[in-house]
């Protein structure tokens, strides 16, 4: 059985929980959901392990 279609909904629901996430950190969903298509879980690796949210560092 051919699992690519399975393959490309994980991966696009990966980019949009990367999205997710970029949001409620004051940052571009729509360019973080382009990183997490070309990237993938890299991009939420990078999201989640680097940015931290603007207003708790300002404050």
């Amino acid at each position: 059985m051919d699992n690519t279609h399975e393959y490309y909904v994980d991966w696009g629901a990966l980019a949009l929980i990367t999205a997710g996430i970029a949001q409620g950190k004051n940052r571009s969903g729509c360019n973080w959901f382009l990183l997490g298509i070309i990237l993938g879980p890299l991009a939420t690796f990078i999201l989640v392990a680097f940015y931290d949210k603007l207003e708790e560092e300002n404050h």
